[in-house]
């Protein structure tokens, strides 16, 4: 029931085209943690938020000097009903450059804000302007235009960590990044992202919508991902394999259109074979890829979805195990057939 709600959410923010949902500190504290040493000297541009209300802006407002950063750029698009200062609606965005100056809070006053002369919508010249002076993007874009989004980052070279939906590493533009070893998951997903802020005028659905201590309307849609290309020590640590291939073929039945095994769960991937196996998408959140290689997402031979006796699992990804070699399958099938045949002696 929750999750439909939430999906029934985020499907209605979608048709609007309406993503304001703002993200919780703890959660950019609980993944921004893992990072710290990419951002010594550098210039962090959140380009999709308000400095005066962001906490993507607190956070390295107030961690400026301890990440050691050179400058901070804060962008919003403009706002539809009014600005920060209370004025009636105005068609310009307005952006805030932070370098670490000493005062009695890090919020900007309005001395301190620079108009666009556009709305500040991410894709504008000026918006632009500002990414290409900034190293690191770090934000929560809208949902609605996350292609689009991403597709700016690597057309610029930019490294990046952002939100997204989970949904998004089934667009073949993402998926592409992320077979390409050019684009990963973040630590934290789906449940491990508390929840967002939202406005007055959304309807709180599902059981874990609340409104915490400060009055802040926050839902929990648990379906939601960093995406990154910041590299991690996590990321290269190994999947633990406890499963085996050989022995127990038919716990991993073979596809109609294609010449691999499927695999329903990260966790039952055995460790000696090294043909190729079909995944579940969630097996990209534990994706070391020292360790295995992608090879395709969901399709068969025949560009149709991957099917068992002509039923479809779910979305798969294809994958190989880049340390099981054909000397070592070899291996592993002579001892199982000495090891039946020792056991059939003893019959």
């Amino acid at each position: 029931m929750a999750r439909s709600a939430t999906n029934k959410l985020l499907q209605k923010a979608k048709k609007s085209k309406s993503d304001e949902f703002y993200t919780q500190l703890s959660d950019i504290e609980s993944e921004l943690q893992h990072y710290k040493n990419h951002f010594k000297n550098k210039v962090v541009f959140c380009n999709c938020d308000d400095p005066t209300i962001s906490n993507f802006f607190n956070y390295f407002a107030s961690n400026f000097k301890k990440l050691g950063l050179k400058k901070l750029i804060a962008a919003c698009y403009k706002k539809q009903e009014m600005d920060l200062f209370n004025t009636e609606g105005t068609e310009n965005g307005f952006y805030y450059e932070y370098t670490g100056a000493e005062k009695e809070n890090n919020e900007p006053t309005s001395k301190d804000i620079i108009c666009f002369k556009g709305d500040g919508d991410f894709r504008s010249k000026e918006s632009i302007n500002l990414l290409t002076q900034a190293d690191i993007v770090v934000t929560n874009p809208p949902f609605s235009l996350f292609r689009e989004y991403v597709a700016q980052l690597i057309e610029y070279d930019k490294k990046f960590l952002i939100i997204g939906n989970i949904n998004a590493i089934t667009y073949k533009e993402i998926f592409k990044l992320i077979k390409e070893n050019k684009a990963w998951l973040g630590i934290n997903l789906g449940r491990g992202i508390e929840g967002f802020i939202v406005p007055e005028h959304y309807e709180l659905y599902g059981t874990e919508a609340r409104i915490d201590d400060y009055g802040n309307r926050i839902i929990s849609p648990n379906n939601c991902l960093w995406l990154t290309n910041l590299d991690t020590s996590k990321r290269h640590e190994d999947i633990e394999l406890t499963k085996r291939y050989f022995g127990n073929e038919k716990e991993y039945p073979k596809y109609d259109n294609y010449n691999g095994i499927n695999v329903n769960k990260t966790k039952n991937i055995p460790s000696d074979y090294n043909g190729f196996m079909g995944v579940p998408i969630t097996f990209l959140h534990k994706f070391n890829p020292d360790q295995f290689e992608i090879i395709k997402f969901r399709k068969g031979n025949d560009g149709k979805d991957l099917s068992i006796n002509g039923k479809c699992p779910y979305f798969r990804i294809l994958i190989r195990n880049k340390r099981v070699n054909e000397k070592e399958k070899i291996q592993e099938v002579t001892l199982y057939k000495k090891n039946v045949g020792e056991s059939a002696k003893l019959q």
